[in-house]
């Protein structure tokens, strides 16, 4: 695994061989791109490109604007750079809209898609808009207005986070501490909350990204967690994926249990049906 700048500007994690089989991994709202290490390590033969989005990790420099559309504009240019030719593109929550616009814009570069627990739009709660992300999304969003006066400060709040303490799935620390910016005592999380605030208004199907949905033609996977943000609700009820199936008549659905939105990720139980959803094991 090593780290590097991108000529396309992203900070970006390389997992496995070169040669191997190409996959571009895009994280989450207030993620990083070392959210996919589990993941990399049940694919050794997989050469997968883990960029840090813009407002986010290593890329949490870069200026706005913000938006689905300008991440799916970065990650065009980083994948151009890295030889133009078309891999499989796995995202996870807003992650998974992010590869649906670049797969929209682009399907020159996209193999084909696997949506991790995203990529459908969202409903929205009755009474609320689409500018009340930040209550959605719970502790992840409020972590970004905190400080932290070391490493164990920080792990000590994911520890408390509903969905994945107090026990943290293996490798968690290694991603918390690449997460963090700063100096002590005033460490915090690397995502901007301007890009989380711009980005999660994207995430209710507007005009556009509907045209990107419907666009599709490569295979899609879609995977679906049966626990939310705070190991609650889901952001998918059962059932609810079927409601798109009109719009991406190709879309399979894999239904992935006893995992939530982050755990699915970052767990082996989760990893190990991300990866088989790379591989294509088991599709029909």
């Amino acid at each position: 695994m090593d780290s590097a700048m991108s000529p396309a500007t992203l900070a970006t994690t390389e997992y496995g061989p070169s040669g191997g089989t190409e996959v571009l991994a895009v994280h989450g709202i207030t993620s990083n791109g070392r959210a996919f290490a589990t993941i990399a390590a049940l694919l050794p033969g997989h050469r997968i490109l883990a960029p840090d989005l813009r407002g986010r990790g290593r890329s949490g420099e870069l200026p706005g604007p913000f938006g689905l559309r300008r991440h799916a504009e970065d990650l065009a240019g980083l994948l151009d750079d890295a030889g133009g030719s078309p891999r499989i593109v796995v995202g996870h929550s807003m992650g998974a809209f992010v590869a649906v616009v670049l797969a929209g814009a682009r399907p020159d570069l996209v193999e084909r898609l696997v949506l991790v627990d995203g990529g459908l739009p969202l409903e929205l709660p009755p009474g609320k808009t689409p500018d009340d992300i930040a209550e959605f999304l719970g502790p992840a969003a409020e972590r970004l207005a905190m400080r932290f006066a070391d490493e164990a400060a920080y792990l000590g709040f994911w520890r408390a986070h509903p969905a994945l303490g107090p026990e943290l799935p293996a490798g968690f620390a290694e991603y918390a501490r690449y997460d963090l910016v700063g100096e002590p005592p005033g460490l915090r999380a690397s995502a901007s909350a301007e890009a989380m605030l711009t980005d999660g208004a994207e995430l209710y199907g507007p005009d556009w990204y509907l045209d990107a949905l419907a666009s599709l033609r490569m295979p899609v996977t879609v995977l679906r967690a049966p626990r939310g943000l705070t190991d609650g609700a889901p952001l998918y009820p059962p059932g609810a994926l079927e409601s798109f199936r009109g719009t991406v008549p190709q879309m399979r659905v894999v239904e992935v249990p006893d995992v939530n939105h982050y755990t699915i990720v970052f767990t082996r139980a989760g990893a190990d049906a991300v990866a088989a959803a790379i591989t294509g094991e088991g599709a029909s």
